[in-house]
């Protein structure tokens, strides 16, 4: 990247640094350069003005969703946000960690309770067959599998999540992330885990907290619909329970014996 000339225009910057709960924001001048990406900005300012600045990026071509940030109070990719699409009147940026996440340091967030949550979820794949049986075959052309398609592309940036205010609210949702990728399992035919994942989505937490705002909808980079997925979630868990209130399972019965053993 080129450096500044002397008759260039700057962009005012305004990166938060600091770590945990405690920081602030410090200004930086960046010349303003021919394409420019909010990432070009970052890595301008690390490079030239402040090596201490730390981030996180990775393919820098929207494959890894890694150096995903706000900008502008608003969860972007960096890598692929031009600053003169985003920039206000003023010509400025303010460019922040990812929201409902713990800072680890400057614009690095810990991701571990994003993915917690998708364990939390039993949004893994519980696999049906052995390598020996081979993979099952898929049939593209059902509902099921179109449904499945729908949400799979999610690629962990976690950007829904951080734009959802139920996440901001209510530290146990499992957020849209886990959820949608929760869908796409119900809806896979070579998943075995449907009940499980049903009884981990309908719980504290769960699908039901969602308040259908769409913010997820809104800023996924990938143009997925979390908000659908949970829809469906919400279907098909109360479809469960009621099978499950209708048809006891063995477990039911089981603890239901237990009951009357003890009286």
């Amino acid at each position: 990247m080129q450096l500044s000339q002397p008759d260039q225009q700057s962009l005012k910057v305004r990166i938060w640094r600091g770590a945990g709960d405690e920081g602030r924001y410090e200004t930086f001048d960046v010349p303003v350069l021919e394409n420019q990406t909010i990432l070009d900005v970052v890595s301008y300012i690390q490079q030239y003005m402040d090596a201490s600045l730390t981030y996180r990026f990775a393919c820098r071509v929207g494959m890894c969703g890694s150096c995903a940030m706000m900008v502008n109070g608003v969860p972007r990719w960096t890598c692929r946000t031009h600053v003169k699409k985003i920039t206000d009147k003023a010509g400025s940026l303010t460019i922040a960690p990812l929201r409902n996440l713990p800072v680890i340091k400057d614009l690095v967030v810990d991701m571990d309770v994003f993915f917690d949550k998708w364990v939390r979820a039993e949004a893994v794949h519980h696999p049906t067959r052995s390598i020996e049986q081979g993979v099952q075959p898929v049939n593209e052309e059902t509902a099921e599998r179109q449904a499945a398609n729908a949400a799979i592309e999610c690629i962990n940036c976690a950007v829904c999540y951080a734009a959802c205010d139920v996440v901001a609210s209510n530290p146990e949702y499992l957020g849209p992330a886990a959820l949608n990728r929760a869908w796409s399992l119900v809806n896979d035919v070579r998943d075995g885990g449907r009940e499980a994942i049903l009884e981990a989505v309908s719980g504290k937490g769960g699908c039901h907290n969602c308040h259908s705002q769409q913010s997820c909808q809104k800023y996924c980079p990938n143009e997925l619909n979390p908000t659908a997925s949970i829809a469906g979630l919400k279907r098909e868990t109360a479809k469960f329970a009621l099978q499950n209130f209708l048809t006891p399972t063995k477990k039911d019965k089981a603890e239901k014996n237990m009951k009357r053993e003890r009286v």
